[in-house]
């Protein structure tokens, strides 16, 4: 970690931690509902304390935000998380593997795509916006996650408005990624983790789009950052058959791994391109799995239970 991001990470913690110390200081004769309280507390006073030493000894900053990092991404249930570099994945390692990869859902098409995957024998990684076509909080949308998520195929972040992360703040790329994801520095869960219980180990920076902000935040959340080596253009408004084509080209190349971009929110791909894809990466002699597998990695850095649904699940 360089002395400018070393700096960064620890007045971002800073005054985000205080933000909640103040936040609770009402809460404090109800100490039922802090979720980790004398941790909490301690931390807060230990930041206090020792933050101008941190700053005069930056290598002992980075370690110490590492430290306070690992504290605040445990589960609750005590199950530690693993805490990756950054990095930024676009192909596969595993060879004759095809991950098929579908962005911007939860959407009406969703059933459909799973029943094909099915179907094949095949698998499917979807990366989930919070508030892009639809509140992810809908009952409906709630069933559809689960739907994804009980047949085996892999869960990832797509943030939650799909905004282009490259063009905002340090702040505003973490307030992106822990609506729809765990949010570790403010000791409670957000959607992924109250509807599923689960916390991605992969994000999709909506558009591709990231910059060294970004993969420094993907870094603290200990993800790995997902994009591709071939594109169906569906969002680009290809036809049916012009993604069709496309698969066509890249099967001729007989690449040993194909990590593909396709997106749920078309009747085309859903009903036209997937089953044609399918067909011919199968024929070529391909797997068709997940991400996770096509890198021979675990999908999730935690796997808890699911929330019960309340009033403050809304967008």
């Amino acid at each position: 970690m360089s002395n400018d991001y070393a700096k960064h990470d620890i007045l971002w913690m800073f005054g985000r931690l205080m933000q909640e110390y103040i936040n609770r200081l009402g809460e404090l004769d109800q100490p039922e509902h802090l979720s980790r309280p004398l941790t909490s507390i301690t931390l807060y006073c230990l930041l206090l304390s020792l933050i101008m030493q941190l700053f005069a000894k930056l290598s002992v900053a980075a370690a110490f935000a590492s430290a306070i990092i690992g504290v605040f991404a445990a589960p609750t249930d005590g199950t530690l998380l693993t805490r990756a570099a950054p990095q930024v994945i676009t192909k596969c390692t595993v060879p004759n593997t095809v991950a098929l990869t579908f962005d911007d859902g939860p959407y009406q098409y969703i059933y459909d795509i799973v029943n094909t995957l099915e179907n094949a024998g095949a698998k499917g990684t979807f990366f989930f916006n919070g508030n892009n076509y639809e509140c992810i909080y809908s009952a409906e949308n709630q069933k559809r996650l689960k739907y994804v998520y009980d047949r085996g195929h892999q869960i990832g972040s797509h943030t939650w408005g799909h905004k282009d992360l490259a063009t905002l703040s340090w702040d505003q790329v973490h307030d992106e990624m822990w609506r729809v994801e765990p949010n570790k520095l403010y000791l409670k869960s957000e959607a992924l983790q109250r509807i599923l219980g689960v916390m991605p180990a992969c994000m999709r920076p909506p558009f591709g789009s990231y910059n060294d902000n970004v993969q420094n935040v993907a870094g603290v959340r200990g993800q790995k950052i997902v994009n591709w080596d071939f594109d169906s253009r569906d969002s680009a408004g290809a036809s049916a058959a012009e993604s069709n084509g496309l698969y066509d080209q890249i099967i001729s190349q007989r690449p040993s791994t194909i990590l593909a971009l396709n997106h749920e929110t078309y009747a085309s791909t859903a009903y036209e391109v997937l089953p044609y894809a399918i067909q011919k990466l199968q024929a070529a002699g391909y797997r068709l799995v997940t991400v996770a597998e096509c890198l021979g990695e675990q999908p999730y850095q935690s796997v808890g239970s699911p929330q019960t649904p309340d009033a403050s699940w809304t967008c």
